[in-house]
């Protein structure tokens, strides 16, 4: 039996999808899917919801002979983790809440963000957050499941998936992101096509990686692409046809996203204008989102049915399938850059094509960027390095040094301002900080 261990299994409509997606593959055999969460409400609702999934899809313990799911759910990750042959992390370090902080603080200084959990000063933040949990669950994987497979989806993807090379080297771990597929399906519905009619595959980091072949039929579709934009004037609007104006190939994020990882596009309120971007919009995201959870949980309770995607779409259902069964299939994943991206500094974290199967995990070498995008990626780069050895070393300097370096930061405020704001946040995020770097610094020390 194949046991899966969710960590954040209180993020419940993701929780929803990835076991609808798991339970779709007929050919799995039996699951034992562990849940674990430290909210002890949240991780109710998530059981409720894993079995009402079962049942509708006719694999509850017991229904189906062979191809059943069992489910448990925990408060205690050790017991959660024993002998997991996978385990996938969707965790929010801090909840909604410090996403308030990462957002609204920076807006008191002027610094617009939309999202602010990749890079700049709210992923800076997210990651430092994130960085002492992972050390945790590391360390208990290595006791308790050494040869389980790690599935992270918690952003920030490239620092988090760095950290965890950091902490854990011999772990197999992989970043899994939605951004690269449903670009690409994206842009094949925009052009008229199947997206599975298409071939495609995208380099860089997470979040700004790039599409470097797309094909129909063996016909490269970026000319159509430039043609359709050309006829659209509303199309020409959004951040990533400009960056993609720009830099000569598209970006695999959103627009809302993209705009925040340049110093481009939310440095003015003309720009703001101009794009059609709305600044701290991750606050109404977030907030729909708690509103998702009292939802899902009012309909358990009413005995109600939840809402099910169609389709298999997510990585880890996918991952989980191929190394279970063989069945070989590509993906895009973020992983330690041994080689796979030739122009990206070594030990970082890239998005590459990786193929899973019956060999293992084999991201595809993807030899060097075009040298462009290559050095539009490195500043994110940078930032992530210095948040990484930030925590590492213990230094609040190097804290603020990674905030200093990010594109949108340095282009709306000094860096006496990014100083005071980090020393804001640094109070505002307390002990979820590693304790070295809650430490203020003054704006002008030398």
């Amino acid at each position: 039996m194949t046991r899966v261990t969710f960590v954040g299994a209180g993020s419940v409509v993701f929780t929803r999808q990835l076991v609808a997606d798991l339970l779709r593959f007929d050919d799995l055999g039996p699951l034992d899917l562990t849940l674990f969460d430290i909210d002890e409400r949240r991780l109710a609702v998530a059981e409720g919801t894993a079995h009402q999934v079962a049942e509708r899809l006719g694999r509850a313990s017991g229904s189906a002979p062979g191809g059943e799911l069992r489910v448990s759910a925990t408060t205690d990750r050790r017991r959660a983790l024993a002998d997991a042959d996978f385990v996938v992390d969707m965790v929010q370090i801090g909840g909604i809440e410090a996403t308030r902080h990462d957002l609204q603080i920076p807006a008191r200084y002027g610094l617009r963000q939309t999202i602010g959990d990749t890079t700049g000063v709210g992923g800076v933040f997210r990651a430092l957050r994130t960085f002492p949990f992972l050390t945790g669950l590391t360390a208990d994987l290595r006791e308790v499941a050494p040869d389980a497979v790690f599935l992270n989806y918690t952003n920030p993807m490239a620092a988090n998936v760095w950290w965890t090379s950091v902490v854990a080297p011999e772990l197999t771990a992989l970043g899994l992101c939605h951004s690269v597929y449903w670009t690409a399906h994206d842009l094949a519905g925009l052009l008229g096509l199947d997206v599975e009619d298409t071939r495609y595959r995208a380099a860089g980091v997470n979040h700004q990686a790039w599409l470097l072949e797309w094909t129909h039929e063996g016909r490269d579709l970026y000319p159509l692409l430039r043609e359709r934009i050309a006829g659209d004037p509303e199309l020409q609007r959004r951040v990533r046809v400009e960056i993609f104006r720009r830099v000569g190939y598209y970006p695999t994020e959103t627009s809302e996203h993209s705009s925040e990882y340049l110093p481009w596009f939310l440095r003015s309120p003309e720009q703001v204008e101009r794009y059609r971007l709305e600044p701290s919009e991750y606050l109404r995201i977030s907030q729909e989102n708690v509103d998702e959870f009292h939802a899902a949980e009012k309909a358990l309770a009413a005995g109600e049915l939840l809402a099910l995607e169609e389709g298999a779409s997510e990585y880890a259902p996918q991952v989980i399938h191929s190394l279970v069964t063989g069945t070989e299939r590509e993906i895009h994943a973020n992983v330690v850059n041994r080689g796979l991206v030739d122009n990206l500094p070594a030990g970082c974290v890239v998005e590459v094509p990786t193929t899973v199967g019956a060999r293992g995990v084999e991201p595809v070498p993807m030899g060097a960027l075009p040298v462009q995008a290559a050095a539009v990626n490195r500043p994110y780069v940078s930032v992530a390095e210095l948040t990484v050895e930030a925590a590492r070393t213990g230094d609040p300097r190097l804290l603020r040094q990674a905030v200093l370096v990010d594109p949108n930061a340095s282009s709306t405020l000094t860096p006496e301002q990014i100083w005071a704001m980090c020393n804001d946040l640094v109070v505002a995020h307390g002990d979820l900080l590693p304790e070295p770097l809650r430490e203020t610094l003054p704006a002008n020390a030398l």
